[in-house]
């Protein structure tokens, strides 16, 4: 019986937080009804109180499902890399890519910040840990000069949110830039960066 009830009760989770990324993907934040959504996934407000406490706790939970897949997604490049400092490029442009897809760049760039605040805690952790790992590792090969790994993890990191908040917000920027575009001009800004760091020249 314990075992059927926490079956039901994770099943209960995922069909709300399924739900909440189609409907949040769809009319955004402010626009969703907890109503709505409730009744689109067949339960009752009262569940999606039980599991996320309210309707910024649910948003919160479908940002950090979301992150988590975006973490999956940016160490896969990593790992399937056969060169440590191209691999590292790619994840870097990978993620500026990611704020042009329209969940990523409604949920997590553009309601998150505005409601949320931006990253959890624990998620900025998380990046900044993988990234300094990385960084440390590029040091250690003697491809990137050599610097404190943390410092160097926060400038760029800070540079990728910022870029990405940028990208996501450029449907009608006061450059006239687009989101496309505004990525093709962080893609120039970023190699210039990370060009930086290396101990010789970029070659090609």
């Amino acid at each position: 019986m314990v075992r059927r009830t926490r079956a039901e009760m994770e099943a209960t989770r995922a069909s709300l937080l399924a739900t909440a990324r189609q409907v949040l993907a769809e009319h955004g934040y402010a626009d969703t009804s907890m109503d709505d959504l409730t009744a689109r996934a067949g339960l009752t407000r009262g569940a999606l109180y039980h599991h996320f406490g309210d309707k910024k706790g649910l948003l919160a939970a479908v940002v950090a499902q979301i992150d988590d897949e975006m973490d999956a997604r940016l160490q896969a490049i990593s790992d399937s890399a056969e060169d440590p400092w191209q691999g590292f490029r790619q994840r870097c442009r990978a993620y500026l890519e990611m704020a042009l897809e329209p969940e990523i760049q409604r949920i997590v760039l553009r309601d998150a910040r505005a409601v949320l605040g931006g990253a959890s805690p624990d998620a900025q952790r998380h990046c900044l840990t993988a990234m300094q790992g990385l960084i440390s590792t590029l040091i250690a090969q003697g491809v990137v000069a050599p610097a404190d790994a943390r410092a160097l993890a926060a400038l760029i990191y800070g540079s990728l949110a910022e870029a990405a908040f940028w990208i996501a917000d450029g449907a009608e920027g006061a450059d006239g830039a687009d989101g496309a575009a505004r990525l093709e001009q962080a893609a120039v800004g970023l190699d210039l960066l990370l060009r930086g760091l290396l101990v010789q020249p970029l070659r090609g």
